[in-house]
């Protein structure tokens, strides 16, 4: 394969944004047999090489839907961000049988990482929570760039499009217009203000004996209950539930399977009823 890998560095666009820009536009696209290829060895043998040349060879994409919601004033390169994470997910998805390039599997992720980034962030108070609720943001907020305020007509015919009623649509126009309270006081307010902040009226509970000692005791009765469902499983069980969860490094199913002997799906089955035998008796 003729596909050269890029630092991993690469997909957090801090600093220069200009600059990452710049590198990720550098990195070769893949030909369609190259990417099943890859999306084999990945799918199949969880080659994590492999992903990681997936996710460096399509963050170029990521960066052309970034740019398309620089309208809402957040940061660029935390939306680029955003759709990177959207990405790997993608990549951890895509099945390359579904007889689709992985670009154009991987745009709804990318998206849905970037919006709810952006309803997050766009506001302190959330101004959409339901599906309906975030489609007409979106399309309400494109439509707002060539329009002030909408006319009754306006409005009805927004909500004729989106299949909504009008009065939907002004209570989100009234949610779009709408400022943010700041949480801290302003740092040119005087005494006589700076008192009325939301901050100054929080009540501080982490330093509550109380609630530091139901956290301890959580803590510590949670590692005792693990530790005795440990004790249940058998030797080859327990020694696959701590190397690929309790170790600071995560072991692979075909490095369990060569030092056992037996196949990857093996150590996958002895995995998986392990971990179901531990939870039910933490559940217990």
């Amino acid at each position: 394969m003729g596909t050269s890998l890029r630092p991993i560095e690469m997909l957090a666009p801090v600093g220069n944004l200009e600059g990452y820009i710049h590198a990720v536009n550098s990195i070769p696209v893949l030909t369609a047999e190259e990417e099943r290829e890859l999306a084999e060895r990945y799918h199949q043998e969880e080659d994590l090489y492999a992903a990681r040349q997936l996710v460096m060879a399509h963050l170029r994409f990521v960066v052309h839907i970034a740019k398309s919601y620089s309208g809402y004033g957040l940061s660029q390169a935390d939306l680029v961000q955003e759709g990177n994470i959207g990405l790997m997910k993608a990549v951890k998805r895509f099945n390359p049988e579904y007889g689709v390039r992985l670009v154009s599997f991987a745009v709804h992720w990318i998206k849905a990482e970037i919006h709810e980034f952006i309803l997050r962030n766009w506001r302190i108070v959330k101004v959409a929570t339901t599906k309906a609720q975030r489609k007409l943001f979106f399309n309400l907020r494109s439509a707002k760039k060539k329009l002030a305020w909408l006319t009754n007509d306006e409005a009805n015919a927004v909500a004729a499009d989106l299949g909504v009623e009008a009065k939907v649509v002004r209570e989100m126009e009234s949610r779009l217009a709408g400022q943010d309270t700041p949480f801290d006081a302003a740092t040119d307010d005087d005494d006589d203000k700076a008192y009325q902040a939301p901050a100054n009226f929080l009540e501080d509970r982490r330093a509550d004996p109380a609630v530091m000692l139901e956290n301890e005791n959580w803590e510590e009765d949670s590692s005792s209950r693990l530790h005795e469902a440990l004790t249940q499983l058998d030797e080859r069980s327990k020694d696959i539930i701590r190397k690929r969860w309790l170790g600071e490094e995560k072991a692979t199913l075909h490095e369990l399977a060569a030092e056992y002997g037996v196949s990857a799906e093996r150590i996958r089955q002895l995995e998986k009823n392990a971990m179901k035998k531990v939870k039910n008796m933490l559940a217990a």
